[in-house]
């Protein structure tokens, strides 16, 4: 579907978009704004419509779902047994079916999960790709989207992070949150809508913004992706994900027990960093590049970005251990690259509940 905006002046599209129109850093203006939008081609859409839905879907995730209203936009995981986050999708219901918005590398793995997990439950989980397109942007730029509505209600997602929403805990200190900066929005249009945006970016009638434009907001704003900070180890807490994916207090799920665990006696092994990159270099880090402290592998970048306002940037995620005042040094394609961190998830994240600890007792006295 994203290949129409191949027409558009200017316009840089690949497999997974349109990634820039020439100018990535006033795109990124321009979104923030509310001037652009931007075609989110790195996007699925699956449909869960059923009398079961939402009680299903409850029961399989990390969000309370049972009794989601339509039009309220929240966001689930799919965890495996040990608490690995597995799937993530942002959610938004209309009375009559589940929506859910996915990274396009997830969307066939959630979708073949969900289709095994329908026993005898009135639910038939489907890719609606096909059927809508994802359009980014600032609340004020999706009102000006012709969204589609198939059940009455307008099928707009709003990001709720960095909010802690109902049952969720945020970790992350500083006041205000850099996400707060961040007026985001997920807009499901049809086919034609998304030709007709292309029509009007080629006539010069639309203001469109890339891929890289919407990445560089998202990071700066510190908000968790499946795509880029998810690995084969990634627990929630880790990504301080229990903002706004996880609701604490809800029933019982796959992976809730190490949910509980970590945040009320533990501590995740590991969590996310924002970096401030050296901007001396001409180019960013790739995802997967290793992050030092001295000589030792202390972590790996997950997303890194050129943003319009605070230059280089990057997540990463590293040992929980890391000093929060370490100078960090980033392997990049040009040679090392100097970052300086920002916490975001601490590392006496956790151990929230107030346990009482028993004195050691010493040794006792032989009997005379």
């Amino acid at each position: 579907m994203h290949e129409v905006f191949s027409r558009v002046p200017g316009a840089v599209v690949d497999e997974t978009g349109l990634r820039h129109l020439g100018n990535p850093l006033g795109e990124q203006r321009a979104l923030a704004a509310g001037t652009s939008v931007a075609p989110l081609g790195d996007r699925r859409v699956l449909a869960v419509p059923g009398e079961d839905r939402l009680t299903w879907l409850d029961s399989l995730t990390s969000q309370s779902l049972a009794r989601l209203l339509p039009g309220v936009s929240t966001e689930m995981l799919v965890l495996d047994p040990h608490g690995r986050v597995e799937h993530a999708a942002s959610v938004l219901d209309d009375g009559e079916t589940t929506w859910l918005i996915v990274d396009a590398i997830d969307a066939e793995g959630l979708l073949s999960w969900l289709a095994r997990m329908r026993f005898r439950l009135r639910v038939a989980p489907r890719d609606a790709s096909d059927e809508f397109a994802v359009v980014g942007g600032t609340a004020a730029a999706s009102r000006r989207l012709p969204a589609s509505a198939p059940a009455g209600t307008s099928l707009v997602w709003h990001d709720p992070w960095p909010e802690v929403t109902a049952g969720g805990w945020g970790y992350a200190a500083i006041d205000p949150h850099p996400g707060r900066r961040r007026d985001w929005t997920e807009t499901l249009v049809s086919p034609e809508v998304m030709t007709a945006m292309a029509d009007a970016a080629a006539t010069g009638d639309l203001a469109l913004a890339g891929l890289e434009a919407a990445e560089a907001l998202r990071v700066a704003a510190w908000r968790p992706r499946r795509a880029t900070e998810v690995d084969e180890r990634a627990i929630p807490h880790e990504l301080d994900w229990l903002r706004t994916a996880v609701h604490l207090n809800k029933g019982c799920y796959r992976g809730q027990e190490t949910v509980a665990k970590v945040h009320n006696l533990g501590h995740p092994p590991r969590r996310i960093v924002a970096l401030q990159l050296d901007g001396s270099g001409s180019r960013l880090p790739a995802r997967g590049a290793t992050v030092r402290l001295g000589e030792a592998e202390i972590g790996t970048i997950t997303s890194a970005a050129l943003h319009y306002e605070d230059g280089p940037i990057a997540l990463a995620v590293v040992k929980r251990t890391t000093p929060v005042d370490a100078e960090l040094v980033v392997d990049g394609p040009d040679g090392p690259i100097s970052a300086a961190q920002e916490v975001v998830v601490p590392p006496e994240a956790g151990a929230a509940a107030n346990v009482p600890r028993l004195p050691r007792l010493g040794r006792r006295a032989p009997a005379s």
